[in-house]
């Protein structure tokens, strides 16, 4: 299982990783193993500001619909327009082309609250 040591994580199997004051966000390698084959990435709150755990979109697998929440507060300022006709790329580079949103974070101390990689590990098993 992939989990790199480089990004931060949430309890709702998100990955952040943050670059000055924006975060980019996607699910993790568990998280899409769990869905299974993703069909559909649903992002509308481009421009919107949300608070930590809001929902931003959601994602569709052949199983399931599963909401997406924002790990930090802030604007969010992209989507991965890419993804609305490759949703697979979640699937296949997770922590890459599959990247969901950006954030301008609002919050720079909602960061300690996010997990480590070693937290993540534990929190899935691994």
């Amino acid at each position: 299982m992939n989990i790199p040591a480089d990004l931060k994580y949430t309890e709702d199997h998100e990955w952040v990783k943050i670059d000055g004051d924006i975060a980019t966000v996607g699910v993790t390698a568990f998280a899409q193993g769990e869905l299974g084959d993703i069909v559909y990435v649903e992002v509308e709150t481009v421009g919107e500001t949300l608070g930590r755990g809001d929902e931003f979109g959601t994602v569709e697998a052949v199983k399931t619909v599963s909401e997406l929440f924002s790990p930090l507060s802030g604007e969010i300022l992209e989507f991965n327009d890419s993804l609305e006709s490759e949703p697979e790329k979640v699937n296949t580079d997770p922590y890459g082309k599959g990247w969901m949103i950006k954030i301008k974070i609002s919050n720079p101390d909602e960061i300690a609250e996010l997990l480590d990689d070693a937290a993540y590990k534990a929190l899935i098993g691994k």
